[in-house]
């Protein structure tokens, strides 16, 4: 059985997607009080996010049905992910982004070539406009609520997970959830794998969402159907107030008997601190909410500090420099002077 509906002749990918670390993290373990923690992270792929893996097969698919220009909306990670493996296929892209978009990740659009349209708006605005001109100039259409295609790119990270496990599947897998594709993904990977007999359990999901942006976590939380909600977090990978795989989201979650939470952007800022600080791992704020929710159901007890917990860094740190100097502080700034330096590292009881 194929894992992946991609035909055997078409092109393969020019850049290497996939294949990211899993980290054993022990002093992050020890700091939340796990004894098997592993961080996957997916900040390694080629345009520094896990949207590689769906976007990859979107630009396949395309040029399946030879295509020659592809379009999305993103509140940042899939837009720069579709841009980068289209340029390496040789494809057109037109990204439509939300005002609010940081300027890391527009800067690698505009490197990529992509025709960059950044709306004076919500993300939902942006999805609307892109769907408009989609339709009307007839591109390929990699948005996720459109594409059903995204769904087994991002299911890969989930076959990675097993194999790198030694195909023993953990008791929870972390993820920061927006418009729901991820999770999602993450899902249907460990179910398939389950379905072949390479794997003999299913993992629980703990999805985490920012608190100003928490549509999906609300509704399992509150055991009713989601809402919208106002978009108003640093974590602007997740910033979709309007979900476009909520159902399929929920689903995941209570199908595999796991939960959501939220957690503050103070909360996923000292996530950021403390994953680089114990682990040496530099993810942007969407991409450690995971980790931040992570710590709060471990402090209320719902996660033991026997169970095998693997949590997904969804991209790098670099992509939202503002965001990671607010959780890190600035650097100590001195004059060329021995006696200033002595005296600042003083201040500060340092060395």
């Amino acid at each position: 059985m194929p894992f992946l509906p991609v035909e055997p002749s078409t092109p393969r990918p020019q850049l290497r997607v996939g294949l990211s670390p899993l980290y054993r993290t022990v002093n992050l373990g020890e700091q939340l009080g796990l004894n098997h923690l592993y961080v996957k992270d997916d900040g390694q792929n080629p345009t520094a996010s896990l949207k590689d893996r769906a976007s990859v097969i979107a630009v396949m698919k395309a040029v399946e049905e030879k295509m020659t220009t592809i379009a999305c909306s993103s509140t940042g990670n899939a837009a720069s992910s579709l841009a980068g493996n289209a340029a390496a296929m040789g494809l057109k892209t037109f990204i439509f982004v939300p005002g609010r978009a940081p300027q890391g990740k527009v800067a690698q659009l505009l490197i990529f070539g992509a025709n960059v349209i950044s709306v004076q708006g919500s993300y939902s605005d942006a999805f609307q406009l892109s769907a408009e001109a989609i339709e009307r100039w007839g591109w390929y259409n990699r948005n996720a609520a459109i594409n059903p295609y995204l769904m087994e790119g991002k299911k890969t990270v989930s076959l990675e997970i097993a194999e790198q496990l030694a195909w023993d599947a953990p008791d929870w897998v972390v993820v920061s959830v927006g418009d729901g594709c991820i999770i999602s993904g993450v899902w249907k990977g460990f179910q398939d794998l389950y379905r072949v007999g390479w794997i003999d359990k299913l993992p629980k999901l703990l999805g985490v969402q920012a608190a100003g942006c928490s549509p999906l976590a609300d509704a399992i939380l509150e055991d009713r159907a989601w809402r919208p909600a106002e978009e108003n977090t640093i974590a602007d990978s997740i910033a979709v107030g309007v979900p476009r795989n909520a159902e399929k989201a929920l689903r995941a979650v209570r199908e595999s008997k796991g939960t959501m939470v939220t957690v503050s952007d103070e909360e996923i800022l000292s996530a950021m601190r403390l994953l680089g600080r114990t682990s040496g791992i530099f993810g942007e704020p969407a991409g450690v909410t995971g980790l931040a929710g992570l710590k709060t159901l471990v402090e209320r007890g719902v996660i033991g500090s026997d169970e095998r917990v693997v949590v997904i860094v969804t991209g790098n740190g670099l992509k939202d420099v503002k965001n990671a100097i607010t959780a890190a502080g600035e650097p100590i700034k001195v004059e060329p002077s021995m006696d200033q330096l002595v005296a600042e590292l003083k201040k500060r009881q340092l060395p």
